[in-house]
């Protein structure tokens, strides 16, 4: 694992306009993102990821690189940004598999007991996602708790780091988070107003 005095260095280098500093801080934590995709791919897939880890961590990079106004304070806040890219990277697969499973131009084939179980992943990511884009307009902290907890596999102290508030509050938002998801996706389509 990479020294903080070095991704400190790095990440200052990047924030004074060194370009080439950026892929650096990708470099420097480039174990962590995969641990972080690794385990988005693996949660809740008995089938296995339809994603591989190499090539999550690469997709957000691509989209790191795009994104000029992304300026990381720190390691866990560039580690909770990449958490958002693959997020990102997730939802854009899955809609994409969801534009496949409609046909997309292509021939019909007979369905297989696989394709079914990852089509309801495809639309069980894409409804998580439009609940964490209504929990963003409501609470865009929470969200950010989601992000860090959920995508980035922080614990409650990383979170706390990321966010610069207490682990007391990373607390009792991962539950307030946690219960405004829950009620969003039970709702039966109706998503809670306030938290």
């Amino acid at each position: 694992m990479e020294s903080r005095e070095t991704f400190t260095a790095a990440l200052a280098a990047y924030r004074s306009g060194d370009k080439a500093a950026f892929n650096r801080l990708v470099e420097l934590v480039y174990p962590e993102l995969r641990r972080v995709a690794r385990r988005q791919l693996l949660r809740g897939r008995p089938d296995g990821p339809v994603l591989d880890t190499t090539g999550l961590v690469h997709e957000a990079y691509l989209k790191l690189v795009d994104q000029t106004q992304v300026r990381p304070n720190d390691r866990n806040h560039f580690l909770a940004v990449a958490a958002r890219a693959m997020r990102q990277v997730i939802v854009e697969h899955a809609r994409a598999r969801r534009s496949l499973k409609r046909g997309a131009g292509q021939p019909h084939e007979p369905l297989d007991d696989r394709a079914v179980a990852l089509d309801g992943q495809v639309e069980q990511v894409l409804a998580v996602n439009i609940a964490l884009d209504r929990l963003a307009d409501v609470d865009p902290r929470l969200l950010q708790v989601v992000e860090c907890r959920f995508f980035a596999g922080y614990s409650e102290t990383e979170t706390a780091d990321a966010l610069e508030v207490s682990t007391r509050t990373i607390e009792r938002d991962w539950l307030r988070a946690k219960a405004w998801l829950r009620e969003a996706m039970d709702g039966g389509g109706e998503m809670p107003g306030s938290v």
